[in-house]
């Protein structure tokens, strides 16, 4: 038996990096998918699709299984925005999101909002205990993604 669990960020930050820079990096999403931790292999599907394999994640005395889903990416360069959505029968996740681009004191604020509904492969009696910690786990490599993301901003 298995569980679904559900995954909403939201994050803003800023850099003192250019819109047009900080867009250029996150649209092209080896590059930025190249910031994010524990990816085991991007997969490129064409058209702007990609599928994302992860590494497996232990939590405790448990490893869960791989997360495995896709996205195809669509950029709005005059709107400073990029956009994921899901496709649909890929793996055991759907994530959708985007990042909104504001031009503000010379650099930029950067919002992302994401999320993701990941079905864990334990015994739904686990749930209560094992949601939480997923959630920690996913939010805690998002952080991580957006910490690799400005140190690569502080740069250019």
């Amino acid at each position: 038996m298995s569980f679904p669990v559900n995954i909403m960020v939201e994050r803003e930050f800023y850099t003192s990096c250019s819109p047009q820079k900080v867009f250029l990096l996150l649209a092209d999403v080896p590059r930025s998918a190249s910031h994010f931790p524990k990816v085991d292999q991007l997969v490129d599907l064409g058209g702007n699709a990609y599928r994302w394999e992860m590494e497996k994640i232990g939590i405790g005395s448990y490893t869960l299984q791989q997360t495995i889903y896709a996205c195809r990416y669509n950029a709005d360069e005059d709107a400073l925005k990029v956009f994921w959505t899901s496709l649909p029968g890929v793996g055991n996740a759907i994530v959708n999101g985007e990042w909104n681009l504001t031009p503000k004191d010379g650099g930029t604020r950067i919002n992302l909002k994401t999320s993701g509904d990941l079905t864990v492969d334990f015994p739904s009696f686990l749930q209560f205990i094992l949601s939480p910690l997923v959630v920690m786990e996913f939010t805690g490599m998002i952080d991580r993604y957006i910490a690799n993301l400005q140190e690569s901003f502080s740069k250019f």
